[in-house]
């Protein structure tokens, strides 16, 4: 009786094994070396998605996710369908089960940022194909696979350094959290009391053993830190209050504040950056800011992803 692979999502870093996270940042990283000096249209040596058809869905707006997930797919010889949710008939009203089992007739494999995290644990459910989720309103994993690539290249293993978080406890926060248990790391999180992390993910980590802590202080966040990790204050759908704003504004990353991280410490923002607010520009524009590094790895971790979701790694 022949036995039918289990399906291989990218939905949370929680519920993938250590072991094939690292796998997939090893494969990034030699990825990333071998096209070295390559022109960017190039297909990958060998062409191991030639053949295969990735449906990108975008419930929200996009400029990294959307043109390094299409570079990647091309690069690995793969096609990408670009959809945007408000033009499907999922955005008018068919079920995300239905879209899910005609997509897995069609595709295969499926990313999708998403309005909700629900949505994407349902499509991953009801459909047939891998999905990878490119983000939602509750984590952001390829985001976070390409920081700890980018922190690994300008500073060597991660295992048992401290990371910062300063700002909001988001989206990016939430698979940041994942990510220190998965890869070992010290994690200190700085955030107003009004917007701290998720309870489900701090309560995770704790019974996992993770070195992760919450402060409501910046500085304390930051001291001895070796990487500083911050996203702009308003994501899209949050409300842009006076009170959301203030209760932020200690939080900026500045100079000042880099001067408390450890010597040699790097600055990464998932980016786009709110100049001036979150962080001011003689950071993001600094010597100890790898942001434009960070943003590059999207590229390589996210081949090295589509290719562990279609068994070919």
């Amino acid at each position: 009786m022949t036995t039918v692979p289990k399906t291989k999502h990218f939905l949370d870093l929680k519920d993938i094994p250590a072991v094939d996270l690292r796998l997939i940042l090893e494969t990034a990283k030699e990825w990333k070396e071998a096209r070295r000096g390559w022109p960017k249209g190039k297909v990958d040596a060998g062409a191991p998605l030639e053949g295969y058809n990735l449906a990108m869905i975008f419930e929200k707006s996009s400029t990294r996710t959307r043109i390094s997930f299409e570079v990647a797919t091309r690069q690995l010889g793969a096609s990408p369908i670009i959809l945007q949710g408000s033009s499907m008939q999922l955005g008018r009203g068919e079920t995300i089960g239905d879209t899910a089992k005609v997509m897995s007739r069609y595709v295969d494999a499926i990313m999708i940022r998403a309005n909700t995290h629900e949505a994407v644990l349902e499509l991953a459910e009801e459909g047939d194909v891998p999905v990878i989720n490119a983000l939602t309103n509750h984590s952001h994993p390829c985001q976070l696979m390409a920081d700890v690539m980018t922190i690994e290249e300008h500073l060597g293993p991660i295992k048992g350094k401290k990371v910062a978080w300063v700002g909001d406890g988001n989206n990016v926060a939430t698979s940041l959290i994942e990510a220190a248990v998965k890869f070992e790391f010290a994690l200190v999180l700085g955030c107003p009391e009004s917007l701290a992390p998720y309870d489900d993910v701090l309560s995770w980590a704790e019974r996992e053993g993770g070195d992760v802590r919450v402060v409501t202080n910046a500085e304390e966040a930051v001291w001895d830190a070796d990487a500083v990790i911050t996203d702009t204050w308003v994501s899209m759908g949050d409300d842009r209050t006076g009170s959301r704003v203030r209760a932020l504004e200690p939080f900026q990353v500045n100079r000042e504040l880099m001067s408390k991280a450890a010597e040699g410490a790097v600055f990464l923002h998932c980016l786009p950056a709110h100049r001036g607010e979150e962080v001011t520009n003689n950071v993001l524009d600094g010597p100890q800011s790898v942001v434009w590094d960070e943003a590059e790895n999207r590229l390589h971790v996210q081949k090295a992803i589509l290719a562990w979701c279609l068994g070919k790694l």
